[in-house]
């Protein structure tokens, strides 16, 4: 399935900002930054819309310039300004190019670019254009470094600077005549162990997480960084842009890596032995009686209880000591708007969309356009959705009322008629036809 020019701009910007999301926030100058960098580029990306694998350290630093002048929305591709000129570069070019880059090894592709102009050649030279030309000649190959697994334990000293989440498989509950699975969806914070929140869901999708990931920033803050597995649930594209938004760096753990979640994996052991295997029956008959009796042993047990791995303190106290330098969403922040999911439908010829097995209505003036619907997947179905188009808001999509529209008076367009085309002529009076059919019978 091809992506549009919208979903392939969007999917650039987030793979920009997961390369940059940990740098972002850094105080301008900070020592080590550039070796940071330096060691990102000796990496391999899967780079959307390009064959390229490499980030030049270079590109990263104006990535961050970017974000930090304009935030997210900076990162996205900007339009190219050569529609309708030639790309490819000529064969004289191309070996001048060259010639520039194996002289001087050590140059970057924005420099070899001024040289190149500098010597009087005056062709548009794009910069993604000769770092691909670089690139297929091998001028960029590094030696690739040694990947020996070196893991260490580590700590974060600051309240925020990373959270954990994971999900645990948790007992039987009722669901209308049968019992279902549930999942304990949990954020731990790094540095205190404080849980921002938890609950458990019927899923563990997407639809089920947000509403807890929302309900930890209302309690606990913005995290700099919030480290999750690969399930389907932290891989889609919506929980990207909520953390993009958010100024909040999304980091993967990698495949079968499980050391990595040590603490948040710690965190479920002791709601298994501390908490689940002493809840009354009472309490596990619904989702509700349940989720009720996880969070007041949360706040009143084991926030409460000293942790060996804070020096014999307590989440909460640890908490105090460590929480000044918290981030928290900002009071003209919508956090409903900003975690509402978006889907992209075209409008038929009856100016309706479809959503989740609902029919919609939009405005007739977006018939045969593509749209982009914003929505609440647990909202009643009589809520009307956001619609979006060419980025504007476009009002609403309300429910089809098909009844309601058999008294609804259609318009149509007026008919043009061009200039040098006579009007018609208006249609005989039924006095006319009585005459002319009476004509007609006496011959």
């Amino acid at each position: 399935m091809n992506e549009t020019d919208d979903d392939l701009r969007q999917a650039i910007a987030l793979f920009r900002y997961g390369v940059i999301a940990d740098l972002v926030h850094l105080p301008v100058g900070t020592k080590g930054t550039g070796a940071m960098m330096r060691a990102r580029a000796e990496r391999s990306y899967a780079i959307p819309g390009s064959n390229r694998t490499r980030v030049a350290a270079e590109t990263m630093r104006g990535w961050i310039t970017d974000y930090r002048r304009g935030g997210f929305d900076a990162l996205y591709p900007k339009p190219r300004t050569d529609r309708g000129k030639p790309r490819r570069l000529p064969p004289e070019v191309a070996e001048r190019l060259i010639a520039l880059k194996t002289e001087n090894p050590g140059w970057s592709v924005r420099i070899v670019i001024e040289a190149a102009h500098g010597e009087g050649i005056d062709h548009p030279l794009a910069p993604s254009t000769v770092h691909r030309l670089l690139a297929r000649e091998g001028l960029f190959d590094r030696i690739p470094p040694n990947d020996g697994a070196d893991r260490r334990r580590f700590a974060f000293r600051e309240a925020g600077e990373l959270w954990m989440s994971d999900v645990m498989h948790g007992p039987r509950v009722r669901h209308g005549r049968t019992r279902r699975r549930t999942y304990l969806i949990a954020f731990i914070d790094d540095a205190t162990r404080v849980v921002p929140f938890a609950a458990f869901a019927m899923a563990e999708n997407v639809p089920a997480f947000l509403p807890v990931f929302r309900n930890a920033l209302i309690r606990r803050g913005l995290p700099q960084r919030l480290y999750v597995d690969n399930g389907a649930a932290y891989r889609s594209r919506h929980l990207a842009l909520v953390c993009a938004r958010l100024g909040v760096a999304l980091i993967h753990a990698r495949a079968f890596q499980p050391a990595g979640k040590g603490k948040i994996e710690r965190f479920f052991r002791t709601v298994r032995a501390a908490w689940l295997g002493r809840v009354p029956a009472a309490d596990r008959d619904n989702l509700e009686t349940l989720n009720r009796s996880l969070w007041a042993w949360i706040e009143g047990e084991y926030h409460q209880t000293p942790h060996r791995g804070l020096e014999g303190r307590t989440p909460l106290e640890q908490w105090a000591l460590a929480s000044a330098g918290v981030r928290y969403p900002d009071a003209t922040l919508d956090l409903d708007d900003l975690f509402l999911f978006e889907a992209r439908r075209r409008v038929y010829k009856d100016r309706t969309v479809s959503l989740n097995g609902r029919v919609y209505e939009v405005d007739a003036a977006l018939v045969g356009h593509k749209v982009t619907l914003r929505y609440d997947p647990d909202a009643p179905p009589s809520r009307p959705l956001d619609v979006v188009h060419d980025g504007k808001p476009a009002g609403k999509a309300t429910p089809l009322d098909a009844y309601a529209n058999t008294a609804v008076r259609r318009t149509y367009p007026a008919k043009e008629i061009q200039a040098d085309e006579p009007p018609p002529e208006p249609p005989p009076s039924p006095l006319a036809m009585r005459k002319f059919k009476d004509r007609k019978g006496d011959s």
